[in-house]
């Protein structure tokens, strides 16, 4: 044996050229292997709403293959790291009391958790199975948005997908093709030509050769009041000068809410506005605000070109707000000169600080910071992210911190409060899906949910408290109040932070609240997680919280906080 060795040492120390080939290309096989290996065991992970591996339709499924590989190579695989939290939690963290968990996109064990499965056999509140359609390419049964799955499709992410864009109906074709639409335009087939597995589950059926497995979605509220890219905003009363409130105006034949909102679309106007056969287009202003509600039974005028349309009348305008960007509250930049005081934007994680945070630039024009790193929110826009928090140039400042010497850096603050079984669950989704994600199904049924509920319910109300009792000039804020009264809290807000109130800033943001956090209103849980020992223990902290602001002159928590 040592013998040949000898030969082969010899042969390299003649030869030291070859000898470095040999590495390297040893090196390069190493490589491939490593890459190989990460490519497989990807693979299974589930994706975030299709948004890593659903690719439009029109897409080839060998580019919608080679798409999905490139998505998941250069996927981040990690999340910012969290300081945020009350000592004693910390120290629990420290002690064992709470494990951290590794980084990776929980939302696929939503999946997991339901295969086995049939989505035909759950009626679970948020889809019902109708039946098996035929489906044309020439003509189809489902005719708004479609996307294509070629390896991971199932049920639910094509139900999650049609709900989130406001479309009524679900259908799955080929296997591996979603398409949505408000009405199904086709013929029913026979339940055996719905033959087809799912790419991603096995146990479900997605349709067959140009068959259509449908669904019907129970949108929630919101979600219901969409015709598909555009929203309903309601029944408005004729302006008064509306040549100068809605400045585009046409007659249409067959007049229909497709037709006016692609013309408005088209004339890249926010509002697409039905009054009988005309179609007229603008942007909310003072002389057309939208904050004036009509019945909707002052609207019930058929569409000549779709029977089951409202298109309003000479008096009463049926409003659609169209997917045209309103770009007059877009511009955002840093203050230019070095803010005299530190304003904290302080709220229990889970109470809508980053919503907030996107509503006070908009309404302002100025970046808000933070006093963390997120870089998922840093690419989300929020270039006030990067900034030291001292650093004077934002007009206020996120925080979760509780605390005396935490609370005092502050020359004033905006706390934000809300209720907590709704703040508990939106911060136990983002913990485990994001920040517009969600927990599954495992997680809310096992042991994580309890024991979050148990550390984080005492912090809601401590958190509240100590704001309360160290803070300097501070304005309380409840969620609930600002999604329900937006133009008057948020230009409070404003105010407080000592800037100048834009009217048409403010409208403009009421067309565009909602921003990148916003989760889909299907997937809701189908059971109460809050056990009568966690309510019993939450309505005692909304009491104390309750009675520490009227101490302090202020409104209390608004009424359906409180225990029934």
């Amino acid at each position: 044996m040592a013998r040949p060795l000898l030969k082969i040492q010899r042969y390299f120390r003649r030869k030291p050229v070859r000898f470095f080939s040999l590495i390297l290309l040893y090196l390069t096989a190493g490589s491939l292997v490593f890459l190989h290996s990460g490519f497989v065991g990807d693979s299974g992970s589930g994706g975030r709403g299709g948004r890593d591996s659903v690719v439009a339709s029109g897409t080839s499924a060998s580019d919608a293959r080679g798409l999905s590989i490139m998505s998941r190579v250069f996927k981040e695989t990690r999340r910012s790291g969290r300081r945020y939290g009350p000592p004693w939690m910390k120290r629990a963290r420290h002690e064992g009391g709470e494990k951290p968990r590794r980084g990776g996109d929980y939302t696929s064990n939503w999946n997991r958790a339901l295969k086995g499965r049939n989505a035909k056999d759950v009626d679970d509140g948020r889809a019902k199975y109708i039946g098996c359609y035929v489906d044309n390419t020439q003509k189809r049964a489902l005719r708004g948005v479609s996307f294509f799955d070629y390896k991971k499709m199932t049920v639910f992410r094509c139900q999650d997908n049609c709900a989130e864009r406001g479309y009524m109906y679900a259908g799955l074709e080929f296997g591996a093709e979603c398409y949505c639409g408000h009405k199904i335009q086709a013929p029913n087939a026979s339940e055996s030509e719905c033959n087809m597995e799912c790419k991603g589950e096995k146990s479900n059926q997605c349709g067959g050769a140009n068959r259509l497995s449908i669904f019907r979605l129970e949108l929630s509220q919101e979600s219901a009041r969409r015709y598909g890219s555009a929203i309903f905003k309601g029944c408005f009363h004729r302006p008064d000068n509306v040549t100068l409130a809605l400045p585009l105006s046409a007659v249409i034949l067959n007049m229909s809410v497709e037709k006016c909102v692609d013309m408005c679309t088209e004339r890249e106007k926010t509002l697409a506005v039905l009054a009988g056969d005309r179609c007229l287009c603008g942007f909310p202003t003072p002389l057309f605000s939208l904050h004036e509600l009509e019945d909707e039974s002052m609207c019930l005028h058929r569409c000549p070109g779709e029977e089951f349309e409202s298109c309003g009348n000479d008096e009463y305008f049926v409003v659609y707000q169209t997917q045209v960007q309103d770009n007059r509250c877009m511009d955002r930049h840093f203050l230019s000169t070095r803010a005299k005081q530190l304003v904290a934007l302080a709220s229990f994680p889970g109470a809508g600080n980053t919503w907030a945070r996107h509503l006070i630039e908009l309404a302002t024009g100025f970046y808000t910071g933070s006093y963390y790193f997120d870089g998922s929110l840093y690419n989300k826009g929020f270039k006030g992210e990067r900034d030291h928090w001292r650093s004077g140039r934002t007009v206020c400042i996120k925080t979760h911190e509780s605390g005396k010497k935490e609370i005092e850096a502050f020359d004033s603050s905006i706390v934000m409060i809300r209720n907590p079984y709704k703040a508990l669950m939106a911060e136990f989704n983002r913990k485990y899906g994001g920040h517009i994600g969600f927990a599954s199904q495992a997680h809310w049924k096992g042991k994580e949910w309890p024991e979050f509920v148990r550390n984080y319910a005492p912090w809601w109300a401590s958190h509240t408290l100590d704001w309360l009792t160290y803070g300097r000039n501070v304005q309380v804020v409840h969620f609930e109040d600002l999604k329900r009264d937006l133009f008057s809290q948020l230009k409070g807000m404003v105010q407080f932070l000592g800037l100048k109130v834009s009217e048409d800033r403010l409208l403009c943001v009421e067309g565009q609240k909602d921003g990148n956090f916003k989760r889909s209103g299907l997937r809701k849980l189908e059971y109460d997680p809050y056990t009568p020992e966690m309510r019993a223990n939450i309505d005692e902290l909304i009491r104390t919280v309750n009675a520490a602001l009227k101490k302090r002159k202020m409104s209390g928590v608004p009424e359906e906080y409180m225990p029934r």
